[in-house]
């Protein structure tokens, strides 16, 4: 088990990019990982139970169409394997969303959280 933690950082809202933090956050965690998924500003969408805020949203459909995992498996998978889930508090007001919709589990938090759950661990920022 490899003790350093991951920190991912998702910026972006589009769906390249959602989809690839949690294809890095479940890989991770699998390999025993500690890994804090951490959302602001439009990547807060990544977040939501309905994540048709997404930029190209329906690109979902074509992965799944080519034998990748689509994202609400890698979701799934990411809870199960205890991804920790942080949506940024600030970064949903910047973008006027309600923290209501948020999957079940999901903190709202701010980056002092976040740097802290990392400690000196890794972080990757998509």
């Amino acid at each position: 088990m490899v003790s350093e933690p991951l920190g991912i950082l998702l910026l972006s809202g589009t769906h390249d990019r959602a989809h690839y933090a949690f294809v890095l956050a479940s890989g991770a965690a699998a390999l025993g990982r500690n890994v804090i998924l951490f959302a602001t500003n439009t990547g807060c969408h990544a977040l939501f139970s309905d994540w048709s805020g997404l930029e190209d949203a329906t690109r979902d459909a074509r992965v799944r169409a080519a034998g990748v995992a689509g994202l609400e498996e890698l979701r799934e998978a990411s809870r199960e394997l205890n991804v920790r889930l942080i949506a940024c508090e600030a970064g949903l007001r910047a973008e006027g969303l309600d923290p209501t919709g948020l999957m079940a589990g999901v903190e709202v938090a701010g980056v002092t959280t976040f740097l802290s759950a990392i400690k000196g661990g890794q972080f990757v920022a998509i």
